[in-house]
């Protein structure tokens, strides 16, 4: 699966698009995650915690995204996007998305 942030893929063309793809996740903090942040913030620093967290979320989106662009018989992503948005205090989503399609390799 090529999944490009771009409108086209250089060597390939767009044959048929498929629709929008999209996979999801929502995080909460942890307690435990919590307290060692909270010290980390008293000191300053990376809250390496929370990167962590965040950086798996995003894993996980995408590769239901993915994983949905698949199932729509794609073999490419164009436009791939990532949004975060808040839902709760301590909770938020990580939405990745973009457009589903069929792409060929060009002779050039």
């Amino acid at each position: 699966m090529i999944v490009a942030t771009t409108e086209k893929i250089a060597g390939y063309e767009v044959e048929e698009v498929l629709g929008v793809c999209r996979g999801n996740v929502i995080r909460a903090k942890h307690v435990g995650t919590d307290f060692v942040a909270a010290l980390r913030n008293l000191v300053g620093g990376e809250m390496i915690e929370y990167t962590k967290m965040i950086a798996e979320a995003r894993e996980q989106a995408y590769d239901r995204m993915v994983s949905h662009a698949n199932g729509l018989g794609a073999n490419a992503i164009i436009g791939m996007r990532f949004t975060t948005s808040t839902i709760s205090q301590g909770a938020a989503e990580i939405l990745a998305f973009g457009t589903a399609v069929r792409v060929k390799q060009t002779g050039a």
